[in-house]
């Protein structure tokens, strides 16, 4: 296991920002980490990351607790954060050079590494230039070369691509296969967009510093996400044919929308009256519906 993480427990003062949370990540795993803001995500991998103390429980990555061999946690592991932490005033050349002596990285071995970012970030026509002259993409850009300079063994991405337009997004995910598909790296990210989400391996929904889910993508949406039957045709007649078998309809000018279990509720359906549904699909439930019901069935419990 890459992460083992054991009822672990962080507070501020009177706010439980992690409350009990247990879970591991496998190696070479996309393992996607969401909830709310201040659910808890930024505290476990600011602890996962050695930055912060936990107040208890286990917490090891790659094989080493975090308390008693730091140092050596923190030499196998990249974070890329919200905010750049790259010295604007100097160039991306001169940030990244830096980074790397902090491991010993030198000389040859260190130019070796910066060729190896360039081809796969493409870094060249920026490397002479100042952070702070930087667009937005570019600086994200640098900010994962930063995180990678070193050869970790676990990315973690806190929002990589909050902001992002769609091309460098593209990007940034291409890195992100590419590495995780030829060297193996355990990636663990942090995002708003459940599109990313829904390609992880494994994702986890935290509300108030506990886990309100687990599971593969289609086992929560299995779990928490109904399908819809949304037809065009026949409007009024499906919408008294649904009010006799007691179904709640949501009615636009041009469609109705029919929240379903699955594709074998929208099927029995379209099967009992057949002539009546000549226009029509199922969508999916997917990863938007499973955090919003998630949260709101853990806000409406507390």
């Amino acid at each position: 296991m890459v992460i083992e993480i054991e009822d672990l427990c962080k507070a501020y003062k009177n706010v439980q920002a992690v409350d009990g949370l247990s879970f591991r990540v496998s190696e070479g795993e996309l393992f996607a980490f969401l909830g709310v803001n201040g659910a808890g995500k930024s505290t476990t991998i600011n602890i996962i990351s050695g930055i912060l103390p936990k107040d208890s429980g286990v917490v090891k990555v790659c094989g080493e607790d975090i308390e008693t061999r730091a140092q050596s946690v923190k030499s196998k592991v990249g974070v890329v954060f919200q905010n750049s932490v790259l010295d604007k005033r100097l160039t991306v050349r001169d940030n990244l050079e830096c980074r790397a002596a902090l491991y010993g990285i030198y000389g040859k071995r260190y130019r070796q590494r910066l060729e190896e970012m360039d081809s796969l970030l493409g870094l060249s026509d920026i490397l002479k230039r100042p952070l702070v002259k930087l667009s937005g993409g570019q600086r994200r850009r640098a900010d994962i070369a930063r995180a990678l300079i070193h050869d970790p063994e676990l990315l973690i991405l806190d929002e990589p691509t909050t902001g992002l337009d769609p091309q460098t997004r593209q990007t940034v995910w291409r890195v992100i296969e590419q590495l995780r598909t030829k060297q193996g790296l355990t990636v663990f990210l942090t995002t708003h967009y459940m599109e990313e989400a829904s390609v992880a391996d494994h994702v986890i929904i935290l509300h108030g510093g506990r886990k309100a889910a687990e599971g593969t993508p289609h086992e929560l949406k299995t779990l928490y996400a109904k399908d819809t039957l949304r037809v065009y045709s026949h409007l009024d007649e499906i919408a008294a044919y649904l009010a006799e078998r007691g179904y709640g309809i949501s009615r636009e000018k041009d469609c109705i929308d029919i929240q379903v279990k699955g594709t074998a509720e929208a099927t029995g359906l379209i099967a009992a009256r057949p002539e009546l549904f000549d226009d029509y699909e199922v969508l999916k439930g997917d990863m938007d519906s499973v955090f919003l019901n998630v949260t709101d069935r853990e806000i409406t419990e507390e």
